[in-house]
């Protein structure tokens, strides 16, 4: 049994859908938040993220029991 798959031309491609946990789009140089301790991984990978996205850089780093997190350019 074959299934008929039929190509289409001309439909757009929509745009991403980008919708961060974290503030970086309204993070402006030397602005920073704060996430716990237990969110380390997860705020770094989207970081990562963020940074190639957004032609932006971000550092993390531990303060007690939080993660604080920078935009630096």
């Amino acid at each position: 049994m074959s299934v008929a798959i039929e190509v289409q031309q001309g439909v757009a491609v929509p745009p991403p859908r980008v919708v961060y946990a974290y503030p970086y789009e309204d993070m402006e140089i030397g602005d920073s938040f704060v996430v716990p301790l237990g969110a380390r991984q997860k705020v770094m990978n989207a970081n990562s993220r963020a940074s190639k996205r957004l032609g932006r850089r971000f550092i993390a780093r531990t303060e007690g029991d939080l993660v604080r997190i920078w935009r630096v350019s």
